[in-house]
């Protein structure tokens, strides 16, 4: 008993703490960013454009830059992490798909600067000879990138939410003549989809708050782009570039202003998914 009250205790310990640690990185954005709370600049910053030569430290390019970048990463991401678990869940046989599951935990571990440079060496002259225009730094790029980076996580949670419905469902409609195709639109994924949702939303939030990418690949243009060949910032990639600059700069304090935003969405995210898991649970 006295190993089970002390494994509690450090348990709760840990717990306490990643939970204060949370709490004081929002506490410490917030007072260090109190400035931009007085007279309405906050709302400016986030509405007007990034031009420093008229004084006007806007982050709504890089507001825009992110999304888009997100955006067209789980554009990518989506329906090939779909495809991919699908072929483990369903079409592929025993072996085939354990060496399928096995090589995508293994590209999870990958360091994120490693898909920087493919990206740059490989991807870069690419795009930038396919289309004849700019440098190949841009959304397309960084999106591409970024899409299958994140898709290795998405695969595992929706390959473990297909192999989560239950066996007896599988079984019934293969009984009745259904095909391993309708098996998968029919059973396996209606009844998987609380875990493909909270694959998503996860991903997404692992999208919008990576720095490496965006930073190597989208051009860091503080401009909100017009096209997909157009180079943007992202939030994440802005706070490393402005971090150098006077700390009692207007220009310093609208990084505060982006990692508010940044911990908004991660913390909506976060009552989203745990919102559906609740939704999940069996009535007691």
């Amino acid at each position: 008993m006295d190993g089970e009250r002390i494994a509690q205790k450090v348990f709760l310990l840990a717990a306490v703490l990643s939970a204060s640690v949370t709490v004081l990185l929002l506490v410490f954005m917030v007072i260090l960013g109190l400035p931009l709370f007085q007279g309405g600049l906050f709302l400016r910053i986030l509405t007007h454009p990034w031009l420093p030569g008229r004084q006007l430290f806007g982050v709504w390019p890089m507001i825009v830059g992110t999304l888009a970048i997100a955006s067209l990463a789980m554009a990518v991401a989506f329906p090939l992490s779909l495809g991919v678990s699908s072929l483990i869940a369903v079409v592929a046989p025993g072996r085939i798909a354990h060496l399928v599951k096995s090589a995508v935990a293994f590209m999870t571990g990958i360091p994120t600067v490693v898909y920087g440079f493919v990206g740059v060496f490989l991807l870069v002259p690419l795009v930038r000879e396919t289309f004849a225009r700019g440098s190949g730094l841009c959304v397309l790029t960084a999106g591409l990138v970024l899409g299958i980076l994140v898709a290795p996580t998405m695969i595992l949670f929706f390959s473990d939410a297909l192999a989560r419905v239950p066996g007896s469902h599988r079984v019934a409609a293969e009984a009745l003549g259904a095909t391993p195709a309708q098996v998968l639109v029919y059973v396996l994924i209606p009844g998987a989809w609380r875990g493909i949702v909270t694959g998503l939303v996860l991903s997404t939030g692992r999208a919008v708050g990576d720095t490496l990418i965006a930073l190597m690949l989208a051009g860091n243009a503080a401009q909100v782009p017009g096209g997909l060949l157009d180079s943007a910032r992202a939030l994440t990639a802005h706070i490393a570039l402005v971090i150098a600059s006077d700390f009692d700069s207007l220009e310093f304090k609208t990084i505060f202003a982006c990692g508010i935003l940044l911990y908004a969405f991660t913390a909506a995210a976060t009552i989203a998914v745990r919102r559906l898991g609740r939704k999940g649970e069996p009535v007691r």
